[in-house]
């Protein structure tokens, strides 16, 4: 890795990111073909929190946040900052001081692979965090890393710039370039789902209204009565 720090990329339009975020993870998640999901281990210390934001990145050697002071210059209004590192670390990288700095420049939330702390008053201050841990173990800021470039979380490639969603869920990477057909997507699943959703309040079953019978009997499943079942097992 060599050690860099990338001024301006291009972001998604911030606007359609907060528009988008509106449908939730889960939903934009199935739209957009269940691709783009940061991972389980990312958790929100809060509950209730939906963002939306274009992403700043920050690549950090373990149990070092050098490069997260760095990312904070780099962030503006509409930025959701998200944090690696090298190697895994849980150590608390992230805590209140940083989140004070961040909302005076309008981030909406961090998303990171690493542990934070201070996590009462990050709740107080209503900055949102999702995190894969909560650790009061202190930092050093000694090693070089990068901002601004391609990192990796949960086997997704987030690029700066691209459509970071998150909610209680979990978190979600849309690429720059999709967000448009996200949100057409979205829209569309929306509907869907509002149809589905009358269809059951009237009694119809899910059974019925996707054609899962069929696939029932073709995978073989068969209905018995009890007397039969206990019949077959002897």
């Amino acid at each position: 890795m060599k050690p860099v720090i990338v001024t301006n990329p291009p972001r998604a339009d911030v606007g359609q990111v907060t528009r988008l975020a509106e449908y939730g993870v889960a939903t934009v998640h199935e739209a957009l073909g269940r691709t783009g999901l940061l991972g389980p281990h990312l958790r929100p210390i809060q509950d209730g929190a939906r963002i939306g934001g274009t992403a700043v990145t920050a690549l950090c050697w373990p149990g070092d946040n050098l490069m997260i002071h760095a990312a904070v210059e780099q962030c503006r209004e509409g930025d959701v900052l998200v944090v690696t590192t090298t190697s895994p670390s849980q150590d608390g990288l992230f805590g209140e001081l940083f989140a004070t700095a961040l909302r005076h420049r309008g981030v909406r939330g961090l998303v990171t692979t690493t542990g934070v702390r201070d996590v009462a008053e990050l709740r107080e201050l209503g900055f949102p965090v999702w995190s894969a841990a909560v650790s009061a173990q202190g930092t050093v800021k000694a090693t070089a890393g990068a901002v601004n470039v391609p990192v990796v979380v949960g086997g997704q490639t987030v690029h700066p710039g691209d459509a970071i969603l998150a909610d209680d869920d979990g978190v979600l990477r849309v690429r720059r370039q999709d967000v448009e057909e996200g949100l057409m997507a979205s829209q569309a699943r929306l509907e869907k789902e509002a149809a589905a959703r009358e269809a059951f309040a009237g009694g119809e079953l899910g059974l019925d209204r996707y054609g899962l019978r069929k696939t029932l009997d073709a995978l073989g499943v068969r209905y018995l009565t009890a007397e039969e079942y206990e019949k077959e097992q002897g």
